[in-house]
Parts: C-alpha cells; sequence; structure tokens
C-alpha cells in the first residue's frame, strides 16, 4: 500500500498543474453528476413511496367502497331473496287457488258430463223401448199384411175383405133400418148391400166384388209385355162382372136403374179411371157406377139428407099442428101481458099520487118548521117582497135537503 501510494504521489507529481485543474474538474463534475444523480433517486424514490401511499391509500378506498358495495349487494340480495319468498309464497298460493279451482270446475263438469251422459242414456233408453214398442208393432203389421195377403189370396175372403169395408162405411153413414146385407132378390140373386131409398123407390144396390188377382198381375208383370196381357185380362173381368152386376141386380121395378160397383181401393179406383177408360164408359152405358171408399161415404151421406128431409116432410102436419097450437099459446100470453101492463099502469098511477101527496105533506112540514124557527130566534119580520121568498132548510134527520116556498 506504500508503494502504491508512493507510486500515485510521484505519479502526481509527475502530472502537470493543467492536468490536475481538469482531474479535479472532472472529479468534481463526477462528484457533482453523483449528487444529483443521488438527489434524484432520492426524489424519485420519494416519489415512489408517495405514489406507493397514494396507491395503497386508493386501494384502501376502493377496498372500502368494495366492501360497501358488497354490504349494499348483500342487503339487496337479502331483500331480493325476501322478495322472492314472498313472491315465491303468493305464486304458491296462487298456483294452488287456481289448481283448486280448477280441480271443482273439473269436478263439477265431470258431474255435469256424467249427469249428461245419464240423462242422454235414460232418453236412449226410452227411444230403444220406443223403437222395440215400433219393431213390435212393425212384426205384427207384417203379421197382418202376410194374413191380408192370404185373405186377398182367395176369391171368397177377397169378397168377404171388400164386403167388410162396404158394410163399415154403410153402417155408419145411414141408420139402422135403412139398409141390407145380403138380401135375396126376386130371381134369386142375393146382392152384398141394398139401401132403401125414400118415398117407396125401388132400393139401390152395391156390389162390393173386385176381380183384384188380374189388378196383381198388372202390379207384378216383370215386363211390358206381360203388364199388357194381365191389362187385357182385367178388362175382360171387369167387362165380365159389370154384365153379371147388370143382368143379376138391375131388375125393372124392384131396384134403381143404376148400381154400385164397390172399389176397397182409392189407388186402385184413380188407376182405373186413368189407364181404362173404356171400362168406366161402358160401365156408364150399363148404369154402373165405379166408387171407391169416399165416393160410397159421400154418396151415403147424400141419401141420409134425402131421408131425412123425407122423414121432415112426414111428420110437416104434425110440425104445423103444432107451430098452430104455439099460436094460440102467444095469443093467450100476448093477451096476458097487456092485462098485466094495464095493472102495472094503474099501479103507477097510483104511485104518482101518492109521492105527489107526500111530497105536499114534506112541503108543509117544512114550512112550519121555519115558522118554530123564527118565532123561537125573536126576529121574525114580515116578508119585505111581495114574490115568494125560497129557502133551504135542512130536515131534522140531517139526509133531505127541502126547498120551502112562503106563499102570500
Amino acid at each position: 500500500m506504500t508503494i502504491h501510494s508512493e507510486s500515485l504521489a510521484l505519479s502526481l507529481a509527475s502530472i502537470s498543474p493543467a492536468m490536475l485543474a481538469l482531474v479535479g474538474g472532472v472529479l468534481a463534475a463526477l462528484a457533482l453528476l453523483v449528487i444529483v444523480l443521488l438527489l434524484r433517486g432520492a426524489g424519485l424514490r420519494r416519489e415512489q413511496a408517495e405514489e406507493a401511499s397514494f396507491r395503497a391509500e386508493e386501494n384502501e378506498a376502493r377496498m372500502a367502497e368494495l366492501l360497501k358495495i358488497q354490504a349494499e349487494m348483500q342487503g339487496r340480495i337479502a331483500a331480493m331473496t325476501e322478495v322472492f319468498g314472498a313472491r315465491q309464497s303468493e305464486l304458491n298460493q296462487t298456483i294452488s287457488q287456481r289448481l283448486d279451482g280448477m280441480s271443482q270446475r273439473v269436478s263439477s263438469t265431470i258431474t255435469e258430463q256424467t249427469k249428461s251422459t245419464h240423462e242422454n242414456l235414460q232418453r236412449l233408453q226410452e227411444r230403444l223401448a220406443v223403437i222395440d214398442a215400433a219393431q213390435n208393432n212393425i212384426q205384427t203389421l207384417a203379421k197382418d199384411v202376410v194374413g191380408l195377403q192370404a185373405i186377398l189370396s182367395n176369391k171368397q175372403t177377397r169378397g168377404a175383405f171388400g164386403q167388410s169395408r162396404m158394410e163399415t162405411i154403410v153402417a155408419d153413414g145411414l141408420p139402422m133400418g135403412a139398409y141390407a146385407f145380403q138380401q135375396t132378390l126376386s130371381n134369386g140373386s142375393r146382392p152384398d148391400c141394398t139401401i132403401r131409398m125414400p118415398n117407396g123407390a125401388p132400393p139401390l144396390v152395391i156390389d162390393a166384388k173386385f176381380p183384384l188377382e188380374a189388378w196383381n198381375a198388372i202390379r207384378d208383370a216383370a215386363s211390358p209385355e206381360a203388364g199388357k196381357i194381365a191389362g187385357q185380362q182385367f178388362r175382360r173381368d171387369m167387362e165380365v162382372h159389370i154384365r153379371d152386376i147388370s143382368e143379376k141386380y138391375l131388375i125393372q121395378g124392384e131396384t134403381q136403374d143404376t148400381a154400385f160397383l164397390f172399389v176397397p181401393s182409392e189407388s186402385i179406383f184413380a188407376e182405373i179411371h186413368e189407364h181404362f177408360e173404356p171400362v168406366v164408359q161402358k160401365a156408364h152405358r150399363a148404369r154402373i157406377v165405379i166408387v171407391s171408399p169416399s165416393l160410397l161415404m159421400l154418396s151415403i151421406q147424400v141419401i141420409q139428407s134425402v131421408l131425412k128431409d123425407q122423414r121432415m116432410r112426414a111428420q110437416a102436419h104434425l110440425i104445423q099442428g103444432e107451430v098452430a097450437i104455439l099460436m094460440d099459446d102467444l095469443s093467450r100470453l100476448d093477451e096476458r101481458v097487456r092485462k098485466l101492463q094495464g095493472h102495472f099502469a094503474m099501479a103507477q098511477k097510483d104511485i104518482d099520487m101518492v109521492v105527489t101527496s107526500a111530497d105536499k105533506l114534506t112541503r108543509r112540514g117544512a114550512r112550519i118548521e121555519a115558522l118554530e124557527f123564527e118565532a123561537g130566534s125573536g126576529d121574525a119580520k114580515p116578508a119585505r117582497d111581495s114574490e115568494a121568498a125560497v129557502k133551504s132548510v135542512e130536515s131534522r134527520t140531517g139526509l133531505l135537503k127541502l126547498r120551502v116556498v112562503d106563499e102570500e
């Protein structure tokens, strides 16, 4: 170390003063630079410390704010939790109420549906019962139709069927004794019905037989040719039947000049007049009238009116005698009424005279009563005027008001 110091001192001694000054300046500059750098470092450290403390304070403030915000958030969360809890309870209550209401409505709907279904089933059972009854009626009707077909398939029974309808119409429209069934005529024939005519006229003959086989053949024809053949057969049967009625039942002086051929169906009657006009014309020429049930009923009503008119004419003399007796009774009644009217007139005259006397007595009594009233008051004065003085006086009962006239 001593050696180095000596060598350094020798080196310094060998250096010039200018160099030394320069070195001293450089060293001073370096020292100043170092001082400046130290000062700047201290300032920087102080600034850093201040900045660090500011940041620490700012962080603390932020932390406090964050804590405050956290506390507020916890409060809000708690409030929201309470609100959500209340809302959830209300929602649960509302849902339960709605579920209860829906359950009640569903229950009532199911009850109503059950009741309606029960009623519908009951009505269905009633309708089924009606349908069963109708089916039974249809079955019975089918049996009756089969029986009717069996009846109509036989001529004798078919004639009995037509005759039964004719007898029913005649018996319903005419009184007993005005008709007869199966009456034997002078030629030995027995018409189905004879109706007695008024005024001793011959009876009217009605025949109820009808060739229904040929008509059914027309109905059952499967082809136009078969229908034509059946129509020709029906025309021949009708013509034969019309000729038989004309020969058997139209007897001069014993029966009417016209007879009825009864057809037991309106549709058959219409078909005959529409498609078998020659048969109808031939019947008219033979003085045979083809009648349906409605036309027979109308004819029976006309005959009934004629019979009633004939009975009235037969009893006309009796009616005239009764009218004459009635007129005598009316004459005596008129005479007695007039006498009674005279008695009433005399009695009315007597009553008027009695009423006049009663009026006079009433006026006299009222006048006497008025004089007594003036004497009791002490203010009686003679009449001032020569004319009659009219006063209104009440009677003692207080019910009648009389007008008293004071005469001179």
